[in-house]
């Protein structure tokens, strides 16, 4: 009973030994395992410490990250794609909205400028023309989600300052008429 007991504890150990040989993954690398994404904060003999980007910490098993699929997304490039997306009246000069969406980019200090922002005209949408915007980090440890906040009220901001419209939803309601 306690070989048995003991047989996951020194898979455990030997798996710890094995991540920290091949160098597979590192503290500071950015894994998904088991639908949890996060960073690699630590590595010990037994087992690893992912935390998400919500401060949430996940104490995973080193046999786990042998066996079983690990997505380590920073191991060839620390760099992350976010993307954002906003709409614009039919009546807008496509090129000026480009050029906007991506100087609103350029001008947040954590977006990288290679590979540059990139904006483009992703939909002929039911209200509007809608453009989707890539822009890469090197830091999505410190929250993706303020830096998309920035990036949307600066090019709403960009917008609002040109005379453009965002549009929103309209619907034409025909009646007929009974005789």
């Amino acid at each position: 009973g306690i070989g048995f007991g003991l047989q996951k504890l020194a898979a455990n150990y030997v798996s710890g030994f094995v991540i920290l040989a091949e160098r597979s993954m590192r503290i500071g690398d950015m894994v998904r395992v088991d639908n949890f994404e996060g960073r690699i904060t630590d590595i010990k003999a037994r087992y690893t410490v992912i935390r998400a980007l919500s401060g949430r910490e996940s104490i995973v098993p080193n046999e786990m990250l042998i066996t079983q699929r690990v997505e380590n997304l920073s191991l060839a490039d620390p760099k992350v794609a976010q993307t954002t997306q906003v709409a614009v009246a039919y009546s807008s000069p496509v090129d000026e909205v480009v050029a906007l969406i991506e100087a609103a980019c350029r001008a947040q200090p954590r977006v990288l400028s290679d590979p540059a922002p990139a904006a483009c005209l992703a939909n002929f949408g039911a209200d509007g023309l809608e453009f989707t915007v890539t822009y890469w980090i090197a830091d999505p440890e410190n929250g993706p989600l303020r830096l998309k906040s920035d990036i949307n009220r600066a090019i709403l901001s960009a917008l609002q300052t040109r005379g453009l419209e965002i549009p929103y939803p309209q619907r034409v309601v025909h009646t007929a008429s009974t005789r």
